[in-house]
């Protein structure tokens, strides 16, 4: 028997590879399916199942195209509904993969179909368990994805608490947990870093498995601190339930290189968004105006997910040379198709070209700290629990997520001051802000990392605009 976890830092998603004697089971797998399938046939194995944990809000499974590739049946949880053929699984029903089994334990709560795949091995004894979203480590799925007619998010932490305590801690201590995500997936509140654990350790350090925990009590906080979800997750939902591209005709269309003048022409004609994915540090120097920063070295589908609100968007790329197709599919991960070509040479062509360039002022925290003792108006784009651990006294939350909601406090003269934890989510609101005509906005290199290694003042008091 083989398991092996295949994660993806920048959704912070795993998928498993599951083989025994011949046969192999895909749990979760990303849209792009093609190493699975490799290697399956370099093991002479075939693909017989694709289990689904649940209709992924975060990311387009590839589930659809792995089936029509391989021929192995799709298994949903009881409940889902799809509109491809897919075999949806009875509470408690087995399925068998070589010398193994895979049970399914219907976990409602994060979404009603969800379900975890509880692997024995061949002597019958259990063995892991592949909690999708129903448990992870440190936390448990937010219940607010699925709210749907008289269902409220209370009633589902009311689902999700009985799913726990009936179907996963009743599982002995030694039993894998292999969950679909870690720290950093908007799935979970605080999530750990951690990918691996085991039953008994989540029932001693996970916060919503304590024994003596009421259901009320287990409500209350998992219900409590949600931010919104991002604006992405009802459609990568529906493509989740419905079918998608195939992510190889979403490669053609999309990786086609465009010369100076082709690239102003589809930006004038398409209404397209200018997407700029190289570093930040490369960023700041010189770009094409009007353009959207959002780096290939953070969580970059993710916040491209949070931030462009429309996901059949026209997109124009501008990447690092060599990396256009790796682009185009970490963005169609997100259910983002609509890119219609990339700069052909990158930056350096439009800069050879003589064309307008724009940049982004960027100054030190040692900077900052002198521009604060002259009123300096600062702006935290960090998440609102990073704020309240610690800010600057006089900096206002405006967390990234929801910058558009803030836009009315951001002065539109005089200079104002941006700053996220390491310098990534201060240069992307900058380039939304200046795109927006906040020519002022100045950017704090290295975030709140190089302010701590100031005396600037700061405190762990809450701001109210976290409150928004």
């Amino acid at each position: 028997m083989i398991i092996e976890q295949i994660y993806t830092g920048c959704l912070a998603q795993g998928a498993y590879y599951i083989e025994s004697n011949g046969e192999v089971a895909i749990i979760d797998p990303l849209r792009e399916v093609q190493d699975y399938i490799d290697k399956a046939e370099k093991a002479n194995s075939k693909v017989k199942y694709i289990f689904e944990t649940h209709f992924h809000a975060d990311f387009v499974s590839g589930h659809v195209t792995l089936a029509e590739k391989t021929g192995a049946k799709i298994v949903f949880g009881p409940t889902a509904k799809t509109n491809f053929e897919a075999t949806i699984a009875k509470d408690n029903q087995v399925f068998k993969v070589g010398n193994i089994t895979i049970t399914v334990l219907h976990t409602p709560g994060h979404t009603m179909e969800s379900s975890c795949y509880l692997l024995k091995d061949e002597n019958g004894k259990d063995h892991a368990l592949f909690s999708g979203d129903t448990l992870f480590l440190g936390d448990v799925g937010r219940p607010d994805l699925a709210q749907k007619g008289a269902i409220t998010e209370e009633d589902l932490a009311g689902f999700l608490f009985d799913s726990l305590r009936n179907k996963v801690m009743c599982l002995a201590d030694d039993v894998i947990v292999y969950p679909a995500h870690g720290a950093g997936s908007a799935c979970g509140k605080n999530l750990s870093k951690d990918t691996v654990g085991t039953i008994g350790n989540q029932k001693e350090t996970n916060y919503a498995l304590r024994a003596a925990m009421t259901k009320q009590e287990f409500i209350k906080e998992v219900t409590d601190g949600l931010l919104p979800p991002p604006a992405y997750f009802p459609l990568n939902v529906k493509l989740n339930k419905e079918g998608y591209q195939d992510i190889d005709t979403v490669i053609e269309n999309s990786a086609k290189p465009l010369s100076v003048k082709a690239f102003e022409i589809h930006a004038n004609e398409t209404n397209a968004l200018i997407l700029d994915v190289r570093h930040q540090s490369e960023f700041i120097k010189g770009f094409i105006p009007q353009s959207i920063f959002i780096g290939l070295g953070g969580t970059f589908a993710p916040w491209v997910g949070a931030l462009i609100k429309d996901i059949k968007q026209p997109i124009l790329l501008v990447t690092p040379e060599g990396e256009e197709k790796g682009t185009i599919i970490r963005l169609s991960r997100v259910g983002f198709d609509n890119v219609i070509g990339y700069l052909d040479g990158s930056f350096a062509s439009w800069k050879n070209a003589n064309k307008e360039i724009d940049t982004l002022e960027s100054i030190s925290a040692d900077v900052l700290e002198d521009k604060i003792k002259e009123d300096a108006i600062v702006f935290d784009v960090r998440k609102p629990g990073e704020f309240e651990s610690e800010h600057i006294k006089v900096a206002q939350s405006t967390p990234l997520d929801f910058l558009n909601n803030y836009i009315s406090e951001f002065p539109k003269k005089g200079n104002f001051y941006v700053h996220c934890a390491g310098g990534y989510r201060s240069v992307i609101a900058s380039s939304i802000l200046k795109a927006g005509g906040f020519h002022n906005v100045i950017d704090v290199s290295g975030g709140f990392a190089a302010i701590r290694n100031t005396t600037i003042e700061r405190t762990a008091e809450v701001c109210p605009s976290t409150l928004k």
